[in-house]
């Protein structure tokens, strides 16, 4: 072969391996753009699926609230406080149809749910406009309020099926419109035919109506009264730390900062107790007036559990005599992970101050506390005057819904919205298999507020 046949040859190649390398760069870019758009397209359908979960969890607990809502309706005693609840009811039905509205489910698969959703906030919204001029309900009325009632449970049990499967990855956004019919259109499919002008309402914001326990979101004083007027040193809050934990259970304690922020001041600790890995730390505040101990969390791994609820909660009231909250008495609790969460409201002459609530975490391994919030006690605690009844407790009684069978009574104070405390009887009833409180009011014999005591497996809550 002659030199220019070489190089002819040498050039062929060069071209082939040139051409070669092209190609794998094209091939690799290809690639690489591929992988961007599947990212892409997975992060879209990912926040997609976002918003899904978003509108139907949502919708899960406006409906069972509208549950809640129809049931309370039910055994309302006064036109004013049957409006109140059905005006609820109202909101939270429309809520509901708003985020029904909003899942990758045909229109045709959700008719009867959105027609049953309708009809709820229809009725409520009539009832609503009957009750507030004093008119009460009538034997029709109650009895179609009490087919909703029995459609809202059967819609909430469908509904919490379905999610224990959307949680579990069982079932997927892309499955409900086959899966669909099976839940949503049983659910509701023996809608009573009668509805009502939709008024087209819309809503700004909605109340909470799911507490730990009754109206323990009722915090906020524009004073604190649970606490004195004289500001602490930082040692002294510092031996208030100690005193909380017990000075004998202490390895350090190191000051973390302080709050000047709000209404209620403080002094922030770490605590490191004896046996405790360094980095198993507690954290507590220490008010700066009066230095009494407004929060704490110690989130230490809890062993197996050895204690029952009734154990754990005289351990906690007895936590509290010692740390100087005496005459407390547990209301409800919720055990979770091996702890019990409980609340404890101040009792003073047998009459339960509910306003003065703390809140107790506590371990059910060995009965440590290892969680603690009096926020709510410290600003609203005081010795109340309390006056004496002015109807008996049978003239209250005489007052509740005769559907509710009486399980229970006693006195108590409630927190009202405007920041003021009504002095009342509360009754434990029952309606069917559903738990209620009543709160007659102790002075003048108007019903003020009517609870639902939601008995779950891990304790008791109310709505």
């Amino acid at each position: 072969m002659g030199i220019r046949e070489k190089l002819l040859d040498y050039k062929r190649r060069l071209s082939d391996r040139k051409m070669y390398s092209i190609v794998i760069v094209i091939i690799g870019a290809v690639a690489i753009w591929g992988l961007m758009q599947y990212k892409h397209s997975m992060n879209l359908r990912q926040e997609l699926d976002n918003q899904y979960n978003r509108a139907f969890f949502d919708m899960v607990g406006y409906v069972d609230n509208v549950e809640a809502l129809l049931a309370k309706s039910i055994i309302t005693s006064t036109p004013s406080r049957t409006a109140s609840t059905l005006q609820e009811a109202w909101r939270q039905a429309n809520f509901a149809q708003s985020d029904l509205g909003q899942l990758p489910v045909s229109q045709q698969v959700l008719a009867n749910t959105s027609k049953f959703l309708t009809q709820v906030g229809d009725l409520s919204y009539s009832l609503n406009n009957q009750n507030m001029q004093g008119k009460p309900l009538d034997d029709k009325q109650t009895a179609m309020i009490e087919q909703l009632h029995k459609l809202a449970v059967s819609l909430k049990t469908s509904l919490a099926d379905l999610q224990s499967q959307l949680s579990a990855g069982r079932l997927k956004w892309g499955a409900l419109e086959s899966k669909g019919p099976q839940f949503f259109q049983n659910a509701s499919k023996n809608v009573p035919a009668q509805s009502f002008v939709n008024m087209d309402k819309t809503f700004k914001d909605y109340p909470t109506l799911i507490y730990d326990g009754p109206f323990s979101d009722n915090l906020t004083k524009l004073e604190p009264k649970g606490v004195g007027k004289k500001t602490v040193s930082l040692e002294d809050a510092k031996k208030a730390a100690e005193k909380f934990f017990g000075a004998d259970r202490i390895q350090t304690v190191d000051n973390t900062g302080k709050n000047d922020q709000g209404q209620m001041k403080t002094y922030s600790f770490k605590v490191l107790l004896k046996g405790a890995p360094s980095k198993q730390t507690a954290s507590i505040d220490i008010t700066q007036l009066d230095g009494r101990p407004y929060w704490m969390i110690y989130n230490r791994p809890v062993g197996q559990k050895n204690l029952s609820p009734q154990q754990a909660i005289e351990m906690g009231r007895k936590f509290l005599d010692s740390r100087g909250f005496p005459d407390m008495k547990e209301t409800y609790y919720l055990s979770n992970d091996n702890t019990l969460t409980v609340n404890y409201a101040y009792l003073q002459q047998n009459v339960i101050i509910y306003p003065d609530l703390i809140k107790l975490k506590i371990a059910l391994d060995n009965g440590e506390v290892v969680g603690f919030e009096a926020k709510a006690y410290l600003f609203a605690h005081s010795k109340r005057d309390i006056p004496a009844p002015k109807i008996s407790m049978e003239q209250a009684k005489a007052k509740i819904n005769k559907k509710l069978k009486i399980t229970g009574q006693g006195l108590a104070i409630i927190p009202t919205d405007f920041k003021t405390e009504l002095f009342t009887y509360e009754f434990k009833g029952k309606l069917e298999n559903q738990d209620f409180l009543v709160y007659i009011n102790a002075l003048t014999g108007l019903e003020e507020d009517v609870l639902l005591i939601v008995n779950t497996p891990n304790g008791t809550l109310t709505m």
